[in-house]
């Protein structure tokens, strides 16, 4: 079997001097640590390693890919990355190629007192002693994967909403993957919340689309303080040449509120991991998520979610449509602690297999360490509904279109679970044009793209 960590390990210890000097002090200072995390895990996981069907994160870092360490500038041409334009969603947008961030001109002008949105590197300098604070301190070093990311990524986006400030207009982060050779991009996101806070987040994952495959390895830290209130929504439309490993990690402290939402609409190969930690009590904690995949897709999505204090609620909602030969797995774990009573947690993975070809892996599981817990998980996959395709057929509609219906309404609850509602009517939107047929999903960002120049 190939050892892929050999490789990036290798070219760390040729390069490290050049990788330090394209970065910052505080993600430099992360480094050893990171390299010590993997010499001790020796490899990075394989199918099997973790218990259940997660997709072999050695398999999707084996490729040769180039690393951009001397941080070369590589162009994207934002308008051929976008091939489904609908209205325009009101944000305060910043655009990421790989891992360079470049704020829009409306973000330059319309960022309000309290709410930075930079880039790592500017953010540690100007701000040194609040990076150090924070960056790596929800992220598990255990992981290799975190652990790798954290050993080569040089730059990323940093965005945070001091106390009592609410911030009206959603962030929107515009992420393009783009390279003329295979290339493998290490990026990071952190965001931190302060007391009373309120602010939402929308990330869109996009692929160049004549660019050459792609590997992102991506951490976000996301620190929600007493009181706050987060929004983070993840929506990926990359390409069948894209690999992404997505590592979110969350800090829940008292009377906090947090609510995420992935959705993959198109993609190659995305392994999504959510570790929300749950250190305050009275918190309330709402993870969603949703793939839909066709052609030869594979989605993963698992969960790792810890009630460490009492009186806290969760709510988690997968939901999977696979057609063709498409593959999806979900795994998903709830921790109560020891003295963390009160505490109400539920979560549900319900897909559709639309083909014979198609094939999902799921493993929902509940830890529960006290009494007086409210707590419930379950898991369920089949075809569509035989007898109302049947009705729907009598009733003069065609058998593609009312396959299509009934594979949107089933993913309307997770839609729902969207609290911004300009989001929530475009990802249905969104979701509709997915399964017409569109390859590409609806871009988000076209009307954009001058605004990005």
């Amino acid at each position: 079997m190939n050892n892929a960590l050999t490789q990036y390990t290798d070219l760390y210890r040729e390069n490290r001097q050049a990788i330090d000097n394209g970065s910052a002090a505080p993600l430099n200072a992360l480094r050893p640590k990171a390299l010590e995390a993997l010499e001790a895990a020796r490899r990075l996981p394989v199918k099997g390693d973790e218990g259940f069907e997660k997709t072999s994160v050695n398999d999707m870092f084996s490729l040769d890919f180039g690393v951009n360490i001397s941080r070369v500038g590589i162009p994207a041409d934002i308008a051929s990355s976008f091939r489904c334009g609908v209205p325009n969603l009101s944000t305060l947008m910043g655009i990421v190629v790989n891992d360079r961030f470049t704020p829009t001109s409306t973000l330059v002008s319309n960022l309000p007192a309290g709410v930075s949105m930079c880039s790592l590197r500017e953010a540690a300098e100007k701000h040194p002693q609040l990076i150090a604070g924070h960056y790596g301190s929800a992220a598990d070093l255990s992981k290799p994967g975190t652990a790798l990311n954290t050993l080569l990524a040089q730059d990323g986006v940093f965005i945070h909403i001091s106390r009592g400030t609410h911030l009206e207009k959603a962030l929107q982060l515009v992420s393009i993957m783009a390279a003329p050779t295979p290339m493998a991009s290490f990026r990071r996101i952190l965001i931190v919340a302060d007391e009373d806070s309120a602010i939402s987040v929308l990330k869109c994952d996009h692929t160049q689309v004549r660019s050459a495959q792609c590997l992102s390895s991506e951490v976000i830290e996301i620190i929600a303080r007493r009181g706050a209130r987060v929004e983070f929504y993840d929506i990926e439309e990359s390409n069948s040449d894209t690999s992404r490993y997505c590592q979110v990690y969350v800090r829940q402290h008292e009377g906090a509120e947090v609510n995420i939402c992935g959705s993959t609409l198109t993609n190659g190969v995305t392994r999504n991991e959510y570790n929300i930690d749950i250190t305050g009590p009275h918190t309330r904690t709402r993870l969603s998520g949703m793939a839909i995949g066709a052609g030869t897709q594979h989605i993963d999505n698992c969960s790792d979610l810890r009630h460490a204090a009492c009186h806290g609620h969760s709510e988690q909602t997968f939901k999977y449509v696979l057609d063709d030969e498409s593959t999806g797995a979900f795994g998903g774990s709830i921790e109560v602690c020891h003295g963390a009573r009160f505490v109400e947690a539920f979560q549900s993975n319900r897909n559709i297999i639309a083909s014979a070809g198609a094939k999902m892996h799921t493993k929902p599981q509940l830890l529960i360490y006290n009494d007086d817990v409210k707590c419930s998980h379950g898991a369920t996959t089949g075809q569509l509904d035989a007898k109302a395709l049947f009705y729907m057929q009598t009733r003069g509609i065609p058998l593609a279109e009312a396959r299509r219906m009934l594979m949107q309404a089933f993913m309307a609850d997770v839609i729902s679970a969207i609290d911004l509602e300009p989001l929530r009517d475009r990802l249905r939107h969104m979701v509709e044009r997915r399964f017409d047929g569109c390859e590409a999903g609806c871009r988000e960002c076209l009307s954009s793209k001058q605004d990005a120049n």
